[in-house]
């Protein structure tokens, strides 16, 4: 039996469209990256756009092995496991050396006026994102750990989307320093202990 090179082409696809971003990827690079004739690509895909939703999904799928380790650990306290996520992801853009920041992020920044299908996707991984951090506010707020003051879902958009901005600042900086400002203050004011 042949070797399919779905696998690494997705591999590759990941790695060229967090280097060069979904327009400037191209189906040559890709390709070439994974070591595979184009026609390999058109075997498997129907098309680019096809493909980034799939690349999509992968990066997702593992996002979402982040956000279960730290929201998912009784071990901390509800507001404990919202620092944790944050300092989880901080761990992974340090190890990328801050070059590389959220493909969810941008993605919505580059692809959500060219295609239906991306925006469509991305609208409904934020609302996937966010429910296991309503759900974790949430039990804050009921165990008195944070205020009350503002809706859980709200406050889950709000800490993704600011999140989602310290992360593109970073990597116009090249360093911690937005991802370090933003947890900094972030737990002081709208998540901070309840007296």
């Amino acid at each position: 039996m042949q070797h399919s090179l779905r696998e690494d082409i997705l591999n590759a696809g990941l790695k060229i469209m967090f280097q060069s971003g979904y327009v400037g990827a191209t189906v040559r690079d890709i390709c070439a990256a994974a070591g595979a004739p184009h026609g390999s690509f058109t075997n498997h895909f129907r098309s680019k756009e096809a493909f980034a939703k799939e690349v999509l999904d992968r990066y997702f799928a593992n996002l979402q092995k982040s956000v279960k380790a730290a929201l998912e650990d009784r071990a901390l306290t509800p507001r404990q496991r919202l620092q944790r996520y944050l300092e989880i992801i901080s761990g992974v853009l340090a190890g990328d050396k801050w070059k590389r920041g959220c493909l969810i992020g941008d993605f919505s920044l580059e692809t959500v006026s060219q295609s239906k299908l991306l925006h469509q996707r991305l609208k409904a991984i934020f609302q996937e994102w966010r429910a296991p951090f309503a759900s974790c506010i949430a039990e804050a707020q009921a165990v008195g750990e944070i205020e009350s003051i503002f809706d859980p879902v709200d406050l889950a958009e709000f800490l993704l989307a600011s999140w989602e901005g310290a992360i593109l600042r970073m990597k116009v900086e090249r360093g911690p320093a937005p991802l370090e400002r933003f947890r900094k203050i972030v737990f002081a004011t709208v998540f901070k202990e309840s007296k």
